[in-house]
C-alpha cells in the first residue's frame, strides 16, 4: 500500500498520468453541473461536505451479474483534475453574463485535493444497488465529477459484462478474439471495447492501438481481399524458403506446395470431395506462408471451403511441415460453422493418418461471422470443432443492450442523510454513508451483499446477522457467514492520511475478474432464468431508510 501523502493532489500534477483519452477533461460534463456549481457557490454551500453513491439498478442482458470496470480511468481523471484558463473562459461564455467574476476566480483553485473515492475493486462481480463508488468531498466539486465518472464506468462495465457472458457460453478452453474495432462507435468506443473485453475474459484483440496502450495480445492474419488479390501462382517471384532451423533452403516452395496438393488429391484424405482447387487462392496462401512461415493461418471461405480452401491450406501446411514449420490453422468466416468445422477436422485427422504428420488432426480452427451469445450457444448444442472465436459487432456495440444505466445520487450532506424518493420503488435511493460487505457460505460461494450504516459493527464470521431487502418487508433472512469481505476500499484519499489501494495492471484485473466469476454459484450465471443474487441492508439501516422515507414524503389530504 502506498502512503496517502503520495497520492493526494499537493500542488502540481507532475508525474501523474491523466486519462487515456485526452478528451476526458473537466469540460466533459453536462452544462447543469456548472450551473449547479455556480448556484452552490452563490448560496455559500459549495464547500459543504457531501457523499454521493454511484450504482446501477438492474443487471444487463437479462442476467444476474455485472462486471465493474472503468475505475482506473476515474482515478486518472481526478488525479490531474484542473481547469485551464481556456476552459474557464469557455465556462464564462456558456453561463449567463450575470454570473459574478469571483466565481471564475474560484474555479482556478478547484482540484480534487479534498475529494475521497472509495470503490469496489475493478474487475469485481457486482450487483444492483450496491455502490460501485462512494465519492466524498465539497458538494460542488463532487457534482462536477458526476457526468465524467458515469461516462467512464457505464460503457466500460457494460462491455466487460458482455465479454464475460460470451466467455461463459464459449467455455474456458476456447480462445476468444475481439475483432470489433471497425464496427465500434468511433475510436474511443473501439479502444475502450478492446480494453474491457480483455478484462472481461477475451484473450486477444485485432486492435493494434489497444495492444500498444494496454499490452493486450494481438491477433490477425489476412482478409478475403488478400486472397482475391492474387490471380495465379505465377505472381510469386521469390519462391525460396529457409527451413525452420536454417540448415537448408527450399528453392521452389511453390512447386513443393503443388506436389503436396497432388498427393492430397490422390490420397484417401479427400474422399473425392474436390477436384481442381482455386489456384489464385492457393497462390495467396503460398505467398502468405512465405511471408509468415511460423504463423500461417488461412481464411478458407473466399471461394469454397470444402472443395478449395481446406485442401489448399493443407497443401501449404504440409509443405511448411517438410521444412520444419507448423501451420497455425484456418479461419471460417461464413456458412454453416458447425458443419464446416466438423468437416475440416475430419480432413485434418485424415491428413495426419494418411501422411503421418503428428498433431495435424489438432490444427486450430477459428470461426468468425457476426457471432454473439446466441450463436455460440447454438453451436455448442449442434456440436462443432471450433477452437477459437473472433467476435466483433455484437460484442463491442453491446447490441443486446446499449446502456447499463448507472446513476450518481446524493446520500449525505453535512452528516445529514438524504434520500431520493419515487413512485417507482426501484428508483428510491438508499441514504447515508454506507459500508458494503459480501458474505460467503460454507461452499465458498457468495450468499448475499449487505449494506450497513457507516458506524454499525461489521458482520463477523460465524455470527448470525439479519439481512433485509431494502424495500420489501417480507423478504429477510438470517445468514451465518463463513467469510466476510468488505467491498469498498479507498482508491483516492485526497489529502487525508488514509491508506490508498494500488491500481493493478490490466492483466491482474482480468485475473481477478476470472477468479470472481469462478466463485459464483452456477445458477446465478446461467443464460436462461438465472437465480437473482440477494442484495440486502442491515436491520438498523432498513429501519432508518423507512423512517427517513416517511419523514420526507409529503402527506396527502383528501378533500
Amino acid at each position: 500500500m502506498e502512503k496517502a501523502t503520495e497520492n493526494g493532489p499537493n500542488g502540481a500534477h507532475s508525474g501523474r498520468v491523466g486519462p487515456t483519452n485526452p478528451m476526458v477533461t473537466p469540460l466533459l460534463t453536462d452544462q447543469y453541473q456548472f450551473t449547479m456549481f455556480y448556484a452552490y457557490w452563490k448560496a455559500g454551500k459549495h464547500n459543504e461536505r457531501a457523499v454521493f453513491d454511484l450504482y446501477f439498478r438492474r443487471n444487463p442482458f437479462g442476467g444476474e451479474y455485472t462486471i465493474f470496470a472503468g475505475l482506473e480511468e476515474c482515478i486518472r481523471f481526478i488525479s490531474t483534475f484542473k481547469l485551464t484558463e481556456e476552459e474557464i473562459a469557455f465556462v464564462r461564455e456558456s453561463l449567463p453574463p450575470s454570473c459574478e467574476d469571483g466565481f471564475f476566480d474560484y474555479l482556478r483553485e478547484v482540484d480534487c485535493s479534498d475529494v475521497e473515492v472509495y470503490a469496489v475493486s475493478e474487475g469485481s462481480v457486482v450487483f444492483p444497488k450496491v455502490p460501485l463508488l462512494r465519492v466524498e468531498g465539497p458538494v460542488a466539486v463532487v457534482q462536477l465529477l458526476e457526468t465524467p465518472f458515469l461516462n467512464l464506468i457505464n460503457y466500460a462495465s457494460l462491455v466487460a459484462t458482455n465479454a464475460a457472458r460470451h466467455r461463459f457460453v464459449a467455455g474456458k478452453e476456447k480462445m476468444l478474439l475481439e475483432f470489433g474495432l471497425r464496427r465500434a462507435q468511433g475510436p474511443d468506443g473501439g479502444i475502450g471495447a478492446s480494453k474491457y473485453c480483455y478484462l472481461g475474459g477475451f484473450d486477444a484483440t485485432s486492435n493494434v492501438a489497444a495492444g500498444k496502450l494496454f499490452g493486450i495480445p494481438l491477433r490477425g492474419t489476412h482478409s478475403h481481399a488478400f486472397v482475391s488479390s492474387f490471380m495465379s501462382p505465377d505472381e510469386i517471384i521469390d519462391k525460396s524458403l529457409h527451413s525452420s532451423d536454417g540448415s537448408s533452403i527450399c528453392e521452389d516452395f511453390v512447386s513443393l506446395v503443388q506436389k503436396w496438393l497432388s498427393k492430397i488429391q490422390w490420397s484417401g484424405s479427400s474422399h473425392g470431395a474436390f477436384g481442381e482447387t482455386n489456384q489464385s487462392e492457393l497462390a495467396a496462401f503460398t505467398s502468405y506462408a512465405l511471408a509468415f512461415p511460423n504463423n500461417f493461418l488461412a481464411l478458407v471461405d473466399t471461394y469454397d471451403v470444402i472443395r478449395s480452401g481446406i485442401p489448399n491450406f493443407c497443401a501449404v501446411a504440409l509443405a511448411l511441415s517438410d521444412l520444419g514449420y507448423k501451420a497455425t490453422g484456418i479461419r471460417l468466416d461464413s456458412g454453416d460453422l458447425a458443419y464446416l468445422s466438423c468437416e475440416a477436422r475430419k480432413f485434418f485427422v485424415a491428413i495426419e493418418n494418411d501422411f503421418g504428420v503428428p498433431g495435424f488432426g489438432k490444427t486450430s480452427i477459428t470461426a468468425s461471422n457476426d457471432l454473439n451469445e446466441e450463436t455460440l450457444d447454438a453451436l455448442n448444442k449442434q456440436g462443432h470443432e471450433v477452437d477459437a472465436f473472433g467476435i466483433g459487432t455484437h460484442l463491442v456495440t453491446c447490441f443486446a443492450q446499449p446502456a447499463l444505466g448507472c446513476v450518481f445520487k446524493l446520500v449525505e450532506i453535512n452528516d445529514q442523510p438524504r434520500i431520493k424518493l419515487s413512485e417507482d420503488v426501484s428508483k428510491v435511493s438508499i441514504p447515508c454513508k454506507k459500508r458494503c460487505f459480501r458474505l460467503y457460505g460454507k461452499e465458498g460461494y457468495p450468499l448475499v451483499d449487505i449494506m450497513t450504516g457507516e458506524n454499525e459493527p461489521s458482520p463477523k464470521v460465524g455470527e448470525r446477522i439479519l439481512c433485509r431487502h431494502p424495500f420489501n418487508e417480507s423478504k429477510r433472512a438470517y445468514v451465518v457467514p463463513q467469510r466476510v469481505e468488505e467491498l469498498l476500499k479507498c482508491y483516492w484519499p485526497g489529502t487525508s492520511d488514509k491508506a490508498k489501494e494500488d491500481l493493478l495492471p490490466l492483466k491482474d484485473i482480468r485475473k481477478r475478474c476470472m477468479e470472481q466469476l469462478e466463485q459464483m454459484r452456477p445458477d446465478h450465471m446461467r443464460r436462461l432464468n438465472p437465480t437473482p443474487y440477494k442484495v440486502s441492508v442491515s436491520a438498523k439501516l432498513y429501519d432508518f431508510i423507512h423512517f427517513l422515507w416517511l419523514n420526507e414524503a409529503p402527506v396527502g389530504e383528501l378533500q
